[in-house]
């Protein structure tokens, strides 16, 4: 598979996703870690995908997403932004609202299938 085509299905297949460095638990730079640290006051499960163990991506999202720098939060496969994207909408509870909407939304599509 294409490096594009893994990354649009990781987009795809993950109602939340953070590209970031290092993971939630152990971030590898700052701006991961206030952006995993965010997301994870939200209360909900997310995907994520170290780019310092992934290099192809790392070279090829930037250019995908036209978005230059890591990390990158994906929500129901719309690109949100970086770490000061993230944490501004966790201050004024718009990253809340976000997440629970798009896990409300895929939560129902998953139920309209089954």
């Amino acid at each position: 598979m294409d490096i594009i085509e893994t990354i649009k299905d990781q987009i795809a297949s993950n109602t939340i996703l953070l590209y970031m460095k290092g993971s939630p638990n152990a971030p590898q730079c700052g701006f991961s870690a206030r952006a995993a640290q965010a997301l994870m006051q939200c209360g909900e499960k997310f995907a994520y995908v170290d780019i310092l163990q992934n290099p192809e991506i790392r070279a090829n999202l930037p250019k995908y997403a036209n978005w230059p720098t890591f990390p990158q939060l994906w929500v129901g496969g719309e690109l949100v932004g970086g770490s000061d994207i993230v944490a501004e909408m966790a201050a004024n509870g718009e990253l809340q609202t976000l997440i629970k909407a798009a896990v409300e939304k895929a939560t129902a599509g998953a139920e309209s299938n089954a």
